[in-house]
């Protein structure tokens, strides 16, 4: 079968469209044909090794994290789903590979697809709305009226955090450039930061939840608009020993992640604030919580470019470079 695969890291010349063979699949899995998979930061990190020491894949592999398709084989002990069903899903962290024609998943980690969406906007969806959830809900646990601080408001996680967070009956805030601001306030922010203007350190204060992807100055300037014991989650700053032990990493990886994250911890701690590494896991049951909202039209997809499998190489460029406006970059399977 056709697929995008990592033959050496560090490089976009080490990736290439070619054969690969067909996935095994095992009595918990679904083999799905995938009609269209969403192109995320992460694809390009996993490409140039910068997650090499949390996800070590061994080359060569195929990309992709997110996926939406329809079911083509069941395993013996599938329950869940039959042939036929339109599904999505996020893989689990060990079994990527979305950027193919077919892909054996785990029926714990798919879905069936919400009926209101296309295939290409149901692809956009696993990883971002399993963050904002794992996130807003599991880890924040977000209370109607509190104050919810959401960065870059029309990424690809913005977007849908944005929107779980009003559901969930939070003041919400985003921060955004000029172009975007009306999208964010359709989208339910309350509060929008042109960063382009203002520096949003300055003009938020006394917040509950950050919601951080960006990492770097704007995660320690966050700290600075929580109330005290409000809490950062980041899916962009430097992990901690909690998400080591979540990985099942050896001692010595857990005590390189503490270190990584000290300075930001204390820094946490000095504010009476809590800091913590989110690296989002896959769930079908979380997808299908999700699901009424999305059929709902309370929580909508935004997709930017949606490119031929064959400029899967050209989706990834796009997308690491920031040159997407909003929402999410799909790759649609010929």
């Amino acid at each position: 079968m056709r697929a995008f695969t990592v033959e050496r890291y560090g490089s976009k010349d080490g990736v290439r469209v070619g054969d690969v063979p067909e996935p095994d699949v095992g009595a918990d899995d679904v083999l799905v044909r995938i009609v269209a998979a969403s192109v995320n930061p992460l694809d390009r990190m996993i490409r140039d090794g910068e997650m090499k020491t949390i996800l070590p894949y061994k080359v060569p592999f195929v990309l992709g994290n997110d996926l939406a398709g329809v079911v083509v084989e069941v395993g013996a002990a599938v329950t869940r789903f039959a042939v036929g069903d339109e599904v999505f899903a996020r893989p689990d962290k060990n079994r990527i590979g979305t950027f193919a024609e077919r892909i054996a998943v785990h029926q714990d980690d798919v879905a069936v697809k919400p009926t209101t969406l296309t295939m290409e906007e149901a692809a956009s969806l696993p990883l971002v709305a399993l963050t904002s959830w794992q996130a807003l809900v599991e880890r924040a646990h977000v209370q109607p009226g509190q104050k919810v601080l959401v960065h870059a408001g029309s990424g690809g996680l913005g977007t849908i955090a944005v929107q779980l967070a009003k559901q969930l009956g939070a003041y919400v805030a985003t921060t955004t450039s000029t172009a975007n601001v009306d999208l964010v306030k359709r989208l339910g922010a309350d509060v929008v930061v042109d960063y382009r203007k203002q520096a949003f350190e300055t003009v938020l204060r006394d917040y509950d939840v950050v919601l951080d992807s960006l990492g770097g100055e704007t995660l320690k300037k966050s700290l600075d608009v929580l109330r005290p014991g409000g809490k950062v989650i980041s899916v962009a700053g430097p992990p901690d020993a909690a998400f080591g032990r979540e990985l099942g990493a050896n001692p010595v990886v857990r005590l390189v992640m503490s270190a990584l994250s000290l300075r930001t911890r204390r820094a946490a701690r000095r504010r009476g604030v809590t800091y913590s590494f989110l690296f989002m896991r896959a769930s079908g049951d979380q997808l299908r919580e999700l699901t009424p909202l999305i059929e709902a039209g309370r929580i909508r997809p935004v997709v930017d470019t949606v490119f031929p499998f064959e400029s899967a190489r050209e989706a990834l460029e796009y997308v690491g470079a920031g040159r997407a406006t909003a929402g999410k970059v799909v790759v649609r399977m010929s």
